[in-house]
């Protein structure tokens, strides 16, 4: 059976798919995404993702293309039919098909929904045994982080100097030389004094679903946990520090830029991530 994706109210044969050349997300990046993690045919927080997507939708004043309900439905159709077990399901919705003007339609665009899926057995991942480098760069993103948009190429440049760094990941330095987040990714330190340490939500970091959960897992262990900016230097002098996302679930870093925190991951990270596999195996099976 061939893979198949989903475009704009049909399941078609994955290398088929395409879309408009005047779609404005293809043109402007004007769209929204969402990428939800499957384990075990368990959606992994499925409701945080789809409550995000509506804000995303709404900041943007987008028009959901389909119902919430509906688009549930039809993620479950695309990831059953296209047999996924373990993996990822990609949903981007963009304004839609208009002749190319940089102001929004002005006559009544359909808005175009694309679903893709993809085979990934997470817990084979080395990173989590390991440990991963991550170096910092210049944050040169917009100033509505907060939104899950498709304009990512900042992001891209970032990983690609990552990757050619010989690092997993960038973490990027804000204006005020504290670190933002990862290209794709939050970013935590624990400091000497045991205090657990991310950004706040604000409009300079995407407030991701995975880092709301090990929040909520954080404060269940009785964690001290405080929402604050850090410094490079101070995530350098860490006790321990790691990233998150909903691909990357928890990875512990052991080195910053040229700094190396610690030859293994950290006791905190390895905790937090087994906590979050033990959370993951509790959900419903749905597929």
């Amino acid at each position: 059976m061939p893979r198949l994706a989903y475009v704009n109210g049909q399941f078609i044969p994955h290398n088929q798919a395409s879309v408009h050349v005047e779609d404005r997300g293809y043109q402007f990046g004007d769209g929204i995404y969402e990428v939800i993690t499957v384990v075990k045919k368990r959606l992994v927080d499925l409701e945080g993702h789809l409550d995000r997507l509506n804000r995303s939708l709404g900041e943007l004043c987008i028009e959901w293309p389909v119902s919430r309900n509906v688009l549930e439905i039809l993620i479950r159709q695309l990831l059953v039919r296209n047999r996924v077990s373990n993996g990822i399901i990609y949903i981007q919705i963009t304004r839609g098909v208009a002749p190319r003007d940089h102001k929004f339609p002005t006559i009544f665009t359909p808005t175009s929904l694309v679903m893709t899926t993809r085979h990934i057995v997470h817990e084979r991942s080395a990173n989590f045994r390991k440990g991963v480098k991550v170096i910092t760069i210049p944050d040169i993103r917009w100033q509505r982080c907060d939104i899950k948009s498709t304009s990512l190429l900042p992001n891209c440049l970032g990983k690609q100097r990552a990757f050619e760094a010989g690092a997993y990941e960038a973490w990027q330095i804000g204006e005020d030389g504290n670190i933002t987040e990862g290209t794709s990714s939050n970013a935590w330190i624990l400091t000497p004094q045991n205090e657990l340490i991310t950004r706040a939500p604000t409009n300079v970091i995407l407030n991701g679903v995975t880092r709301g959960t090990i929040i909520e897992i954080a404060e269940q262990r009785g964690i001290t946990f405080v929402e604050r900016p850090f410094s490079v230097s101070e995530a350098q002098g860490a006790a321990e520090a790691f990233t998150s996302s909903a691909t990357s679930f928890i990875t512990p870093v052991i080195q910053i830029d040229d700094v190396v925190l610690s030859d293994d991951p950290g006791p905190l990270a390895l905790a937090l991530l087994d906590r979050y596999r033990q959370y993951i195996e509790r959900l419903e099976v749905t597929l």
